[in-house]
């Protein structure tokens, strides 16, 4: 009978985000246990490798972005509001400018390797599928012919993907060319945008 895994796998998976934010894509399974406070046999029993612990970070990640969007959207004030509150939800957890890099730096590796990209694939789609479902009910709560309130912007998927390619390339410009607060960029140019959607 197999021994019984005593160590927390979201614990681990913590530990890596947190390592990826400061050492970027060259991180090491030993890093990742000495984050965690655990030996890298520990890790390794989870994970198999790095790149079964990317895979397992990359699955836990779309899983945890969807609650994270639906609750930022639940507890804004508005319609308007929640659109903007998920999106900049995407992004809370970035941090700094050094840790956006290097978060950025992994992301270019992911997308080198077949399946990271089919699973950042997934991700992105979630997000949008969330975004849709955000801006459906932003839709419902207005007064307008089309929809249902004064809502005067696109259909909700073409609204949820021009939004979504409006917050990654915010924080990707953001994390080559740190001016300001993300969170405050990604305010401005998602009201910039949306603007004109609402009466």
């Amino acid at each position: 009978m197999a021994r019984p895994r005593t160590v927390d796998r979201q614990r681990l998976l913590d530990a890596a985000a947190a390592v990826i934010a400061r050492e970027g894509p060259g991180f090491t399974l030993a890093r990742v246990a000495e984050q965690a406070g655990v030996s890298v046999g520990s890790v390794a029993g989870h994970f198999g490798s790095k790149h079964g612990l990317l895979v397992a970070l990359s699955e836990s990640a779309t899983e945890r972005t969807a609650v994270l969007l639906r609750e930022a959207a639940d507890a804004a004030p508005t319609p308007r509001d929640a659109v903007r509150a998920a999106l900049v939800a995407l992004y809370s957890g970035l941090g700094d400018a050094v840790s956006a890099a290097n978060h950025l730096a992994q992301l270019g590796v992911d997308l080198a390797d077949s399946t990271l990209r089919e699973l950042l694939a997934r991700h992105y789609a979630t997000v949008e599928n969330v975004l849709c479902d955000v801006l459906r009910g932003a839709m419902k709560d207005t007064e307008n012919t089309e929809y249902a309130g004064g809502w005067r912007g696109p259909e909700p998927g073409h609204a949820a993907r021009v939004l979504l390619a409006v917050a990654n390339g915010a924080a990707i410009d953001w994390s080559i060319r740190p001016r300001g607060d993300l969170v405050t960029r990604l305010n401005q140019d998602i009201d910039a945008i949306t603007r004109s959607w609402w009466a």
